[in-house]
């Protein structure tokens, strides 16, 4: 039997605001000593009362604008009740049946096609605190737990059952990130928690409404764990069903150093979080003339820059998806036109951008706002290439040493002697020894084998080490030969 996936998911957002949701605590809690941004309100200590944030309701409502939602015009907060250690009050404050944005929807494209992704609803919370699980040298286990985290604004988006794919998980997440770091909301970072995921994920027969039962994916903390998970359990589901067995509703956490998903606790029925209304916090209101100036307050999407880089640089519908799905390259491309008002320069640049400055950035593991080489530095670079300067060949090893480094291409081509060697008095000496240590090409080129010119440009750049000016070489190289 032929199974269709069917993936709903949850995320959750923390805001960049400078204090907590319902407190005056610091909200940047990171990087700090266990349990120092603390006070008796995201304490829990009895008696005390929450003042909202206005700042994370404004980003709240911002991205809901920018995700299509519909804006409430009444909204409030709700106490949800569950006992767990990292929940300070025995409750968490949230929003339940009227949350700030429902009706949403995004795009994202796949092979080339446009599909959009609804969004059910947008609603601000408050995060819990953490616990650090130990075992101790006596060889039991304990935990300890740091409430800096605890009561720091957190949103969360929840997602329609419109994804059919691992993958279309994926670039959902990729899509819903870009646009927050776009808002300048949240960091949107997967590895330092501010952006979490969890995955709702069932089979069902193609062509049929009917649905297996549904389980609960977490601990994915990066885009790869998350295809990883959702690919590994959509064939986990498909082989327990083929086996004759049932499926069973229950939470599965992932495990990226065995690639599996194992189960963390049952969910066979739903839990009763008996929701009543925050007795502590007034009823939100919204008016329309507040809700469309946070929208003109909205800056410029991915999407719509995408079309304006196609529409003002003339690039590709591939080459500027690329550049804008990620708002500090598109920041760093328009940086470096802005050194260079030659339109001309825009394939250049994001030749470069997406090629060999992604492949470094890579490998290092670090994000282009927090390069060593800055926009007017690469430029320089690409100037150096134009006038001949530098070859390609030498343009790349001394890019490799600006972004180690942070230098300048001159200083670098000084240090290194790189300049491009276009003298043909020099490099016509360097051709006389080359046309002698391989006769055989040559005798090949006059016999009609046009592939030994190349193989002879080959041999006088390795010679020069890439400093010969190409064209140069292949143009002397046809006289000698032709004589």
């Amino acid at each position: 039997m032929d199974y269709e996936v069917i993936i709903g998911l949850e995320v959750h957002v923390q805001l960049l605001t400078r204090s907590k949701m319902f407190c005056s605590c610091s909200a940047a809690y990171a990087a700090a000593p266990p349990n120092t941004h603390v006070c008796p309100v995201c304490l829990g200590m009895p008696g005390v009362l929450p003042v909202i944030n206005k700042q994370a309701v404004e980003y709240t409502i911002m991205t809901a604008l920018a995700l299509n939602c519909t804006i409430s015009e009444y909204s409030r907060f709700d106490r949800k009740n569950y006992p767990y250690p990292d929940l300070m009050k025995g409750y968490q404050i949230s929003q339940y049946d009227l949350p700030m944005g429902t009706k949403g929807w995004l795009n994202i494209e796949l092979d080339g096609q446009q599909k959009k992704l609804s969004i059910r609803r947008v609603h601000l919370e408050e995060d819990v605190a953490k616990l650090l699980h130990r075992n101790a040298n006596w060889g039991e286990a304990y935990s300890l737990v740091d409430v800096n985290r605890s009561g720091v604004p957190l949103m969360e988006i929840v997602g329609e059952p419109d994804i059919r794919s691992a993958e279309e998980a994926r670039q959902y997440l990729i899509k819903l990130r870009s646009i927050l770091q776009y808002l300048g909301v949240s960091t949107g970072s997967m590895e330092e928690g501010s952006f979490r995921c969890d995955a709702n994920i069932s089979l069902r027969p193609v062509g049929s409404a009917e649905f297996f039962t549904k389980v609960e994916v977490k601990n994915m903390n990066s885009f790869k764990a998350v295809y990883r998970a959702l690919e590994y359990e959509a064939q986990r589901q498909k082989q327990v069903l083929e086996s004759g067995n049932r499926l069973v509703q229950e939470t599965r956490g992932w495990v990226e150093e065995k690639g599996i998903t194992v189960s963390q606790r049952s969910k066979e029925y739903a839990h009763d979080y008996r929701y009543f209304p925050e007795p502590d916090l007034p009823p939100l209101t919204f008016s329309r003339q507040w809700v469309e100036e946070l929208r003109r307050q909205l800056p410029e999407l991915p999407d719509a820059r995408r079309e304006r880089f196609m529409t003002q640089y003339g690039l590709s519908a591939y080459d500027a998806s690329l550049l804008t799905s990620s708002k500090t390259m598109a920041d760093y491309f328009e940086a470096c036109l802005d050194h260079n008002a030659n339109p001309k320069w825009a394939k250049t640049v994001s030749n470069w951008l997406l090629g060999e400055f992604t492949r470094l950035l890579n490998l290092s593991g670090g994000d282009i706002a927090e390069a060593k080489v800055q926009p007017q530095q690469l430029v320089e670079l690409l100037k150096m290439l134009e006038q001949a300067t530098l070859s390609g060949t030498s343009a790349k090893e001394v890019f490799q040493e600006m972004f180690r480094t942070g230098q300048s291409a001159a200083q670098v081509v000084a240090q290194k002697g790189l300049t491009q060697i276009s003298d043909s008095a020099e490099i016509d000496g360097i051709i006389t020894q080359a046309l002698a240590s391989n006769a055989q090409a040559v005798a090949d080129f006059k016999a009609g084998k046009a592939q030994a010119l190349t193989f002879l440009v080959g041999q006088v750049m390795r010679a020069t080490r890439g400093r010969a000016n190409p064209q140069v070489v292949r143009e002397l190289l046809q006289k000698r030969l032709a004589g």
